[in-house]
C-alpha cells in the first residue's frame, strides 16, 4: 500500500523536515485546545493518538500527508459543547464509513462525477476560511502577528537568494512559546495517566449521527480526501488514490477514539502548511509525532498550548492560506471555483459543495446544448 510502489520517497530528517513539521501547527492547536475547555474531551489522549498516527502516517505514505481534527465536529462541538460520549459515537460512526469506502469502488466513482473545479472550490473556499481565522488571532495579538508575518517574509526572501532551508515555522513557534513562557509563567508539569475506554450509549450515537457525522461527511470527502489527493500530485507528482486516505481515517479513528481520541482526518490546508515550511518526506510527520507524544506525556495541561502567543499562530495561517489558495486557482473554471469558494465561506462546505456541483453540471449541459445547436 505505498504511494508509489517501485520507489518509496525515503524519508528525511533535516530542520527542513523539522520546521515542516510545524507547519499545520496553526490550525490544530488552537481546534484541539478550544475543544478541550468547552468538553469533557481530555486534551491528553487527543494529543497521544495525534502523535502515534502521525508516526504512522509518515511511516506509511512515506510523504508529509497531515492529520487535523475534524472540522466540522470540532466546530459543532466547540459552538454546543457536546460530550465527549457524543464525540465519541461520532468517531466510530465515520471511521466504519470510511473504512468502507476505502475498499469499495465509491473513490473511483465519485473521482469521475465531481468536476476539478468543485474540488478547486472546496481548496481555494479552505483558504479564504484560512484568512479568516487568522483574522481572530490578529485582533487578539496584532504585535506577534505583524513580528510572525516579518520572520516568515524574511524567510522566504533569504531561500530565494540564499540556499538555506525555510526555518521560519520553528522560529515562529519558538518565539510564541518564549513569549508566552515570559508572560504567563511555565506551565505545569505531569506525567499522563493510563487511558480509559470510553463506550458511547446507544441514544449518542442517533444523535451524533445526525448532529456530528453528516456534516463531517462530505468535507472529509471533499478536503480531506479528494483535494488532499489532488494537492500531492501537485506538490509531490505522487499519486495517492482517494481510497488510500479513506482507508487509513477509517483505522487512526476506529483505533483511536475508544480510548480518548478525537476524530481525525486528513486535509488539504494541512498539507499545503507542512509543505510551505520545509516538508517534503514522512519525516516531518513522524517529528510531529513525537512532538505531540512528549506535549501528551509530559505537558498535559491545557495551559501548555494556551502559552503560545496566538498571534504567531496566526501569522502561520495566512502563510498556509496562501499556498492553498495557490494551488486553488489551477482550475478548469475560474468563476465555478471564485463562487465555490465564497460559497464555503458564507455557507459552508456542504452548501458550497452542493451548491458547486449543480452548477457545474449546470454549466456543462448549457455547453453542450450550445454545441449542439450550432452543429445542426
Amino acid at each position: 500500500m505505498n504511494p508509489t510502489p517501485e520507489s518509496p520517497p525515503a524519508l528525511r530528517f533535516s530542520l527542513s523536515e523539522l520546521s515542516g513539521s510545524l507547519g499545520d501547527f496553526g490550525t490544530i492547536i488552537p481546534l484541539i485546545l478550544a475543544v478541550a475547555l468547552v468538553s469533557d474531551v481530555n486534551i491528553r489522549y487527543a494529543l497521544l493518538f495525534f502523535g502515534i498516527w502521525f508516526i504512522l502516517t509518515g511511516l506509511y505514505y512515506r510523504l508529509p500527508i497531515p492529520l487535523e481534527p475534524m472540522k466540522a465536529v470540532a466546530v459543532i462541538v466547540i459552538a454546543g459543547s457536546i460530550g465527549s460520549s457524543e464525540i465519541a459515537a461520532a468517531g466510530l460512526i465515520l471511521g466504519i464509513i470510511f473504512l468502507v469506502l476505502g475498499y469499495g469502488r465509491f473513490f473511483a466513482i465519485i473521482e469521475t462525477w465531481v468536476p476539478q473545479s468543485v474540488v478547486r472550490g472546496i481548496q481555494l473556499g479552505l483558504a479564504l476560511l484560512l484568512f479568516r481565522s487568522s483574522w481572530d488571532f490578529v485582533v487578539k495579538d496584532p504585535v506577534f502577528f505583524l513580528l510572525g508575518i516579518a520572520i516568515i517574509a524574511c524567510f522566504a526572501l533569504l531561500c530565494r537568494f540564499r540556499s538555506i532551508p525555510d526555518l521560519s515555522a520553528i522560529v515562529v513557534i519558538g518565539v510564541g512559546l518564549v513569549a508566552g513562557i515570559v508572560l504567563y509563567g511555565v506551565p505545569p508539569v505531569s506525567l499522563i495517566p493510563p487511558p480509559q475506554l470510553v463506550v458511547p450509549a446507544p441514544a449518542d450515537f442517533s444523535s451524533a449521527f445526525a448532529t456530528l457525522v453528516l456534516p463531517q461527511v462530505v468535507l472529509t470527502i471533499t478536503n480531506a480526501i479528494l483535494a488532499t489527493s489532488l494537492l500531492t500530485k501537485d506538490l509531490f507528482r505522487e499519486d495517492v488514490p482517494p481510497r488510500r486516505f479513506s482507508t487509513t481515517i477509517g483505522l487512526m479513528n476506529l483505533t483511536s477514539i475508544p480510548f480518548g481520541g478525537f476524530p481525525m482526518c486528513h486535509g488539504a490546508g494541512g498539507l499545503a502548511g507542512q509543505y510551505r515550511y520545509g516538508a517534503r518526506t514522512g519525516g516531518a510527520n513522524v517529528y510531529a509525532g513525537v512532538i505531540f507524544i512528549i506535549l501528551a506525556l509530559f505537558f498535559t495541561s491545557p495551559q501548555v498550548l494556551s502559552i503560545i502567543a496566538v498571534g504567531v499562530l496566526g501569522a502561520l495561517l495566512v502563510f498556509v492560506g496562501i499556498e492553498m489558495g495557490r494551488h486553488g486557482l489551477k482550475t478548469d473554471s475560474y468563476l465555478i471555483t471564485a463562487l465555490i469558494a465564497v460559497l464555503a465561506l458564507v455557507l459552508g462546505m456542504t452548501v458550497a459543495f452542493i451548491i458547486g456541483m449543480i452548477l457545474a453540471y449546470g454549466a456543462g449541459w448549457i455547453r453542450t446544448r450550445n454545441g449542439a445547436k450550432r452543429e445542426t
